[in-house]
């Protein structure tokens, strides 16, 4: 019995390496590194690397860091989960086995990073600007990444759905975020008492 559950997950193991295969030679069969879709992909991941840096406010650099790292590794996960279930892909990846790379990595985190720090500097709702900025992602910026080839989605999967993953992610983030300037305070409270 043990030994039939390991030959399974072992063959799933072997099913997901050969799917990568595949991803890997599209990738190269097709010189998806020579299309003008994949150079915009490079600049999606470029582009707001450069305007964050000009655009962060240097006194907030590590806290708008630490929430734009969070904003990527939430929606890398929920990117992957999507991914891995069959319900949405992107045909002109930067990298085969990153095939989400240029939004997880870059654009989203920059854009909602950017939308934060105005939101801090400004005094204005972070949820109100937040999920206003996830239905543009969501309903205007994917449209017309579907338009240009550049992102398809399967199954029932629609613009809603990912309307929900956004909301998901600023929330989280926001939580986390929030979470470690609480024990901050309360260590820099408990250290300047003694």
């Amino acid at each position: 019995m043990e030994e039939n559950r390991i030959k399974e997950f072992d063959n799933i193991v072997k099913m997901g390496k050969e799917g990568q295969k595949a991803l890997n030679n599209y990738w190269v069969e097709y010189s998806i590194y020579t299309s003008f879709e994949y150079w915009f992909m490079v600049m999606l991941f470029i582009v707001p690397l450069i305007v964050l840096f000009f655009k962060i406010d240097k006194r907030k650099l590590f806290f708008m860091g630490f929430y734009g790292y969070s904003i990527h590794m939430l929606f890398g996960y929920i990117d992957l989960y999507n991914k891995n279930s069959g319900l949405l892909n992107y045909p002109f990846p930067m990298i085969p086995m990153l095939p989400g790379l240029s939004l997880d990595s870059s654009f989203v985190p920059v854009t909602f990073m950017l939308v934060y720090q105005w939101t801090l500097n400004h005094k204005k709702n972070y949820y109100v600007y937040t999920v206003l900025t996830s239905a543009v992602l969501a309903f205007v910026f994917k449209p017309l990444l579907i338009g240009l080839g550049l992102f398809r989605l399967y199954g029932s999967t629609n613009y809603f759905f990912l309307f929900v993953c956004y909301l998901i992610v600023i929330i989280l983030a926001k939580v986390i975020t929030n979470v470690f300037l609480w024990t901050e305070s309360k260590f820099i409270n408990h250290n300047n008492s003694h």
